[in-house]
């Protein structure tokens, strides 16, 4: 019972997966009854130096040819990147050949049409490693909950904002923070996908898409970075009882689905603060199962690796079943909300004339464009001030407004800050 995988990139996961399906292939057989041999390993330079070194007869810089390999079952995308990734995976498909990725940009940008190809090919399109490393979250959503009409998903889904979000709650600053995450492995030498939030948003897009069963591009997930926040507004938010996280978030309401990725400020005693580190944890919720949690390690070579191998192993048992595959999750159309139309709650930091009145014009400029104030905090005495207003549940336009109308008014000398807040609840 041998199935013959060809992997796309040696880099930090296909190192570890090589490494696994090496070192563990007794272990394999004797808990799947399946033998997984190697065929070769696609790389872009053969002279690299590498923590896992790729045996001789297995290291090529020919792709194409090692997807055209009739001894190559099963093909492994590990490469990463839009292109040439998405052309060898789309021809592994062409060929009849399962494919699993750990892609997640990939899945987000050209998910639904090769989603397609291998509904028409009868093969499968595998992609656990795409969002949360190890977490196994994938499965679940697109075959233990088939049946579930899920209403959100909700999570912290790259490690590395988390970690440099955690430092910064303890004190430090934004270049220390991610200084430190880049020497631990956390953040990569340009960290720019992570620290604006287009990791989390393609990872968004791929969980939203599961949950709801509608297509989201990753053009449609509303996004915003963590380069903005000010650490002050971290300590004021510390004194205030919540901790900042970037969160993905995706709902189904009456009107569409929404899908997007900003910070939050989420109440020290909510679940998803005690998520710390580089760990990712995602809830998701519908009416028959209410709350599930899934949390773990988000990434590196061994979790990641470990998800690949999973999906390797599914793969694998079809093909040696010789089944035509039946998709397991369809999509119909939907209705894309615009992130206006979503209720958000704001923390603001205003600077202000410490003068009487300022307090009341603030507040009927939040009532004018329809939001509500919750709470509202005064730091200093003097000619000026420091006003931290966090309001009521309002649209997103709304909120957008009051701040805009704020700007002009005479008593406010500055709008220094908005970050969205998390509500209680999970």
């Amino acid at each position: 019972m041998k199935v013959g995988i060809g992997i796309l990139g040696g880099g930090t996961v296909g190192g570890a997966l090589l490494q696994y399906l090496i070192n563990e292939q007794k272990a394999i057989v004797a808990k799947t009854g399946l033998e997984l041999e190697v065929r070769g390993v696609a790389v872009r330079s053969l002279s690299k130096t590498r923590s896992f070194p790729i045996p001789t007869g297995l290291i090529t810089d020919q792709p194409e040819q090692l997807v055209d390999d009739p001894s190559v079952d099963l093909v492994v995308e590990l490469m990463g990147g839009l292109e040439p990734a998405g052309d060898l995976v789309m021809q592994a498909l062409q060929a009849g050949k399962p494919v699993v990725t750990a892609n997640k940009e990939l899945v987000a940008t050209r998910g639904a049409e090769l989603i397609r190809r291998a509904e028409e090919k009868g093969v499968s399109l595998l992609f656990e490693a795409a969002v949360g490393g190890g977490i196994p979250i994938i499965r679940p959503l697109s075959e233990s909950l088939a049946g579930e009409q899920i209403t959100r998903v909700l999570g912290i889904v790259n490690g590395t904002t988390n970690y440099i979000l955690t430092r910064m709650s303890e004190g430090l600053g934004f270049a220390e923070a991610l200084e430190e995450a880049q020497a631990l492995g956390y953040a990569e030498a340009d960290p720019t996908a992570d620290v604006s939030g287009a990791d989390a948003a393609a990872k968004t897009a791929i969980l939203a898409s599961l949950a709801f069963g509608t297509w989201v591009s990753v053009d449609g997930v509303y996004r915003e970075g963590i380069e903005s926040l000010d650490p002050v507004d971290l300590r004021y938010a510390a004194d205030l009882g919540y901790l900042p996280k970037l969160l993905a978030i995706g709902e189904e309401t009456p009107n569409g689905v929404s899908a997007r990725v900003h910070p939050a400020l989420v109440p020290l005693d909510h679940p998803l603060a005690l998520v710390r580190g580089a760990n990712n944890a995602v809830f998701i919720e519908g009416p028959q199962v209410g709350e599930l949690l899934f949390m773990g390690p988000g990434a590196g070579g061994g979790p990641t690796a470990t998800a690949v191998l999973g999906d390797i192993i599914d793969a694998a048992r079809e093909l040696l079943a010789e089944a035509q595959v039946a998709p397991r999750i369809r999509f119909a159309p939907g209705r894309l909300l615009d992130f206006g139309e979503v209720e958000t709650k704001w923390y603001v930091r205003l600077e202000v004339a410490d003068a009487p009145g300022v307090l009341a014009l603030v507040a009927g400029t939040f009532g004018d464009a329809g939001v509500s104030i919750k709470s509202v905090w005064q730091e200093g005495r003097g000619e000026d001030a420091t006003l931290l207003l966090i309001t009521h549940d309002a649209l997103e336009s709304n909120q957008r407004a009051a701040v805009t109308a704020l700007r002009s008014l005479e008593v406010v000398t500055e709008v220094a800050a908005t970050i969205r807040v998390q509500s209680d609840e999970p």
